[in-house]
Formats: structure tokens, C-alpha cells, sequence
């Protein structure tokens, strides 16, 4: 073993993309085992070492973890990413699930009926203007602060800025009247740990196309 984080899961985003972009993030390497097959996942399965037969899963520290949520708890914990005090870390809670809503909401727009694409469109574009950037924005203003949280570098705002990007690659004129929001997509896109992740090369996951989402069809039978 190389002492590195192993992340299992197939070669796109998904729900695995949030966890490659802290650890990326926090300065730590990771080593990826990508599913090709169904075939693949029924080992995983077989081997004992998904709890919940369900993917992603990461190999850090001995641990086997599953479940996207407690992966991204640990790593934010162990990397002091998770704020200074309960409150803080209550605040980044409240948000971070405010942004996994959103995320979701994009994430099903890859997969839906054709029939269902326009309304889900529609609807997307209304709660991104009209209910999450507006709530994101204003804490911003409330505290004048660089950080959604403690004026410090958390995990939110890793999360935050992983979502802009994918707001900007649905539509870029939703940030627009947004501009602490643009800012601080500009400002944590700068430090040295995300400049790297963002460059081309790195283990950043583009955009899914046809092609990915029939090879995700497969392997997960969806």
C-alpha cells in the first residue's frame, strides 16, 4: 500500500467527484480504481467490502468508507476543514446540505427522460436564481468575510465553488447578479491546492457525456 487515499467508483463525476475535490483541496494524493464493468462492482460486493453494496468507497486509514456523506465528514475532519467549534461546524453543515440539494438537482439532469428534460430544466433554473444563490450571497454580505464560515478555508467553501463551476457549465448567466459569489468562485480558485486541481491533467472528472453515462448504465443497472 502506498499510504494513499484509493478512491472505487467509475471514471466520471457522480457522487464521487465531491470527495476527489477535498481531498484535492487539502493537499492530499489519491490513487483511483475505476469500475469498468459490472462485474467489477459485484467484486467489491463479494470481497466484503462495501457495507451497504453501494459505491463510492475510499480506502484511507485503514478504513473502508462508504456512504458520500461520512467520507466527506472525515476527510474534512482530519484535514481541519470542518471549522472550530460546534457551531461552526453546524453553519457548514446547514449549507453544505443547502449545496448537495442543488448538486442533486444538476446531477439529475444528465440522467432524466428526454420527455422530463425541459420542465426539469425550468425548474432548476427558478430554485438556482430564486432560492440558492440568493441564500449563499447573503451570507456573504452578512458577515463581509472572504470564507462562508469563520473567515477561514472550510469544506464548505470547496463545496460551494465545486457547484459554481457546474452552475457556470449549465448556464453561465445565472451567476451573474451574484457578485460576492463570483468573487469568491475567483478567490478559491486561486489557492495553490485548487489551481492545481482545476488545470487540465489533473484527476478532475469533465463534464459526462453519452457515451459515460451508458458505460455508469452497466456497471450500476441503473
Amino acid at each position: 500500500m502506498s499510504g494513499k487515499p484509493v478512491l472505487h467508483y467509475f471514471n466520471g463525476r457522480g457522487r464521487m467527484e465531491c470527495i476527489r475535490w477535498l481531498l484535492a483541496a487539502a493537499g492530499v494524493e489519491f490513487e483511483e480504481k475505476f469500475l469498468e464493468r459490472p462485474e467489477d462492482l459485484e467484486k467489491l460486493k463479494k470481497d466484503g467490502n462495501l457495507m451497504f453494496e453501494q459505491v463510492p468507497m475510499v480506502e484511507i486509514d485503514g478504513m473502508m468508507l462508504v456512504q458520500t456523506r461520512a467520507i466527506l465528514n472525515y476527510i474534512a475532519t482530519k484535514y481541519n476543514l470542518y471549522g472550530k467549534d460546534a457551531k461552526e461546524r453546524a453553519l457548514i453543515d446547514m449549507y453544505t446540505e443547502g449545496i448537495i440539494d442543488l448538486t442533486e438537482m444538476l446531477l439529475q439532469l444528465v440522467v432524466c427522460p428526454p420527455d422530463q428534460r425541459e420542465a426539469k430544466i425550468s425548474l432548476t433554473k427558478d430554485r438556482t436564481k430564486n432560492r440558492y444563490l440568493p441564500a449563499f450571497e447573503k451570507v456573504l454580505k452578512s458577515h463581509g468575510q472572504d470564507f462562508l464560515v469563520g473567515n477561514r478555508l472550510t469544506r464548505v467553501d470547496i463545496h460551494l465553488l465545486e457547484l459554481l463551476l457546474y452552475i457556470e457549465e449549465f448556464d453561465s448567466s445565472l451567476l451573474a447578479p451574484f457578485p460576492l459569489l463570483k468573487a469568491l468562485k475567483s478567490r478559491i480558485s486561486s489557492l495553490p491546492n485548487v489551481k492545481k486541481f482545476l488545470q487540465p491533467g489533473s484527476q478532475r472528472k469533465p463534464p459526462l457525456d453519452a457515451k459515460q453515462i451508458e458505460e455508469a448504465r452497466k456497471i450500476f443497472k441503473f
